[in-house]
């Protein structure tokens, strides 16, 4: 039934799901720290998938020696890249933190040409220029307005792009293996959670998650649905091309400001931050029509 839907529905899928994953975990930083919640997130994104394991799960995939690959991948995503672009969403908020994770697809044209020896045209150059200037844009500001975040936090969001793009990468040199999207995200995020867990246990002046609030709850209904959101974007690896589908899973900021105005009603949209992502999206948008 499935194989009939086109790998660009799937990436945009990915792309609705990661902007409402963004913004409840964003409810939920009201009441849990970053670093909590990044690790709530993830080990409840693994919870899940194991629970759909009964249903889901291809047993014989464990002896594939492609298994360490997607253990590879789970050593930085989402463990490393979670952290980031939670992190950011502190500092700057979805929509912000959104747009300038939309840099995956400068990331993913310099992996894809390096590691997998895709050919870098002038379309997919030009649409990188615009995210780039997108970025620049950000990144400056008014001297007459009190500055409301730090500016090194722009480097968290573009951290995570680059950290999930090369994630991205590896993945589909697994799945060529193991062609199995959900037993991909499913190796990945347990090896995080295992990570996360064994860091939250030996960090200094680790908070106590304050489980009596709604605030870590927030963070797990946002894992449910961002585990989804990775099936969903590791089929559309599976069927498609990097510098294909990461461009369209790159347009969630889209989805992130029309969540922030119709929606959650609770953040401020500056002439800025709109024309930014009126930027980044066709970039996009341009290099995927390219490919």
């Amino acid at each position: 039934m499935f194989s009939d839907i086109p790998p660009s529905l799937f990436a945009l899928t990915s792309a609705l799901l990661f902007a409402v994953g963004a913004q409840i975990q964003n409810v939920g930083l009201a009441r849990v720290d970053s670093r909590n919640g990044a690790t709530i997130s993830i080990v409840s994104s693994a919870i899940f998938l194991w629970l759909m394991a009964p249903f889901l799960m291809e047993w014989s995939n464990w002896l594939e020696p492609a298994v360490l690959i997607f253990v590879l991948v789970g050593l930085f995503r989402p463990s490393v890249s979670a952290n980031l672009a939670i992190a950011g969403m502190r500092y700057l908020g979805p929509t912000l933190t959104t747009t300038l994770s939309a840099t995956s697809p400068l990331f993913g044209a310099a992996f894809g040409v390096v590691l997998l020896g895709e050919t870098l045209t002038w379309p997919i150059a030009i649409g990188t220029g615009g995210i780039i200037a997108a970025v620049a844009m950000l990144a400056r500001r008014d001297a007459r307005l009190p500055a409301t975040w730090p500016l090194w936090a722009l480097g968290l969001p573009i951290g995570a792009a680059a950290v999930r793009s090369i994630g991205h990468v590896f993945s589909k040199i697994g799945m060529a293996s193991i062609p199995d999207p959900y037993f991909a995200g499913l190796v990945a995020f347990t090896v995080s959670a295992l990570i996360m867990l064994a860091l939250h246990r030996i960090r200094p002046g680790a908070h106590r998650v304050p489980w009596r609030t709604p605030g870590p709850y927030w963070f797990v209904a946002a894992a449910v649905i961002m585990s989804i959101s990775v099936i969903s974007l590791n089929t559309a690896l599976l069927r498609g091309q990097i510098v294909t589908v990461v461009p369209i899973v790159a347009c969630s900021p889209v989805f992130t400001m029309l969540l922030s105005v119709l929606v959650f009603r609770r953040e401020r949209l500056t002439p800025r931050t709109v024309l930014a992502v009126a930027l980044v999206v066709p970039s996009v948008i341009f290099i995927a029509l390219n490919l």
